[in-house]
């Protein structure tokens, strides 16, 4: 695994942008470096074991077993029969307290609650560990980060495969700029990308002029706290195309309950 130095470049990109198509910059299995200290990695194939969780999660995600919630984004969703292409999400794990929507109280996902759901949730909570592992294995330095800061901010209940709380599928969707804020400052997100027969859906970090290969069985691990970001447009090449992104995060909404 090659280490690389991101390094801070100047730009115009805000909060909100669409990211435009952008060729991918960064393929090969690396180890990410600021100022000396690593903060992530990217790894171009899954171990197989990994591979074999994310396949039953990703078949049974694209079935009508998991229920989702549909949505319609403007974010760059491109090719022919774009006005058929399905955009949904689906989140597991711990739900922080919403007052907004008159929940003041945090919550599980009620996808937990579902039995046809169970063999996803598994197959979810399973991978999560199994991404735990590999951090731990690549980068002990940001394993040890990850697992101080979410043991210090979120209690034992509230946590999800181990060292997260929470767990975001999105099917189709590409996000556009923005920075998550509300995470653990020290946590890393694991994003595994689940593909077929489409391009783009690739992370873009325009603080260091990097977009990450999205590559089917891929696994990026960042800490999305750290810089804004986004999802390049997604291009199904037949019918039937998708990108799926499968990430573990942790919130810092649980720290005081």
């Amino acid at each position: 695994m090659k280490t690389i130095e991101l390094k801070q470049v100047e730009h115009s990109v805000k909060i909100g942008d669409q990211p435009k198509e952008l060729p991918p910059t960064l393929f090969e299995d690396s180890l990410f470096v600021v100022d000396g200290k690593p903060i992530g990695f990217y790894l171009a194939k899954l171990p197989e074991r990994l591979a074999k969780l994310v396949n039953v999660a990703d078949a049974e995600l694209n079935s009508t077993r998991v229920p989702k919630s549909e949505m319609r984004r403007s974010s760059g969703l491109h090719g022919d029969g774009d006005k058929d292409v399905r955009q949904y999400s689906c989140i597991i794990g711990s739900i922080p307290p919403k007052p907004h929507m008159r929940r003041a109280y945090a919550t599980k996902s009620s996808v937990h609650a579902v039995e046809s759901a169970r063999t996803f949730v598994k197959a979810m909570t399973m991978a999560g560990r199994e991404c735990l592992s590999l951090i731990e294995q690549i980068s002990p330095e940001v394993y040890q980060v990850h697992r101080q800061a979410v043991e210090a901010r979120v209690p034992e209940e509230w946590r999800f495969a181990d060292l997260f709380t929470s767990s975001i599928s999105n099917y189709n969707i590409a996000a556009a700029i923005h920075q998550d804020n509300l995470n653990v400052k020290g946590a890393v997100n694991c994003i595994i990308t689940k593909r077929r027969n489409s391009t783009g859906g690739n992370l873009y970090v325009p603080d260091y002029d990097v977009t990450f290969n999205s590559a089917d069985n891929s696994l990026l691990v960042y800490p999305a706290w750290r810089n804004m970001h986004g999802v390049t447009p997604i291009v199904p090449t037949h019918p039937g195309g998708y990108r799926n992104s499968l990430v573990w995060y942790a919130l810092d909404a649980f720290h005081a309950l």
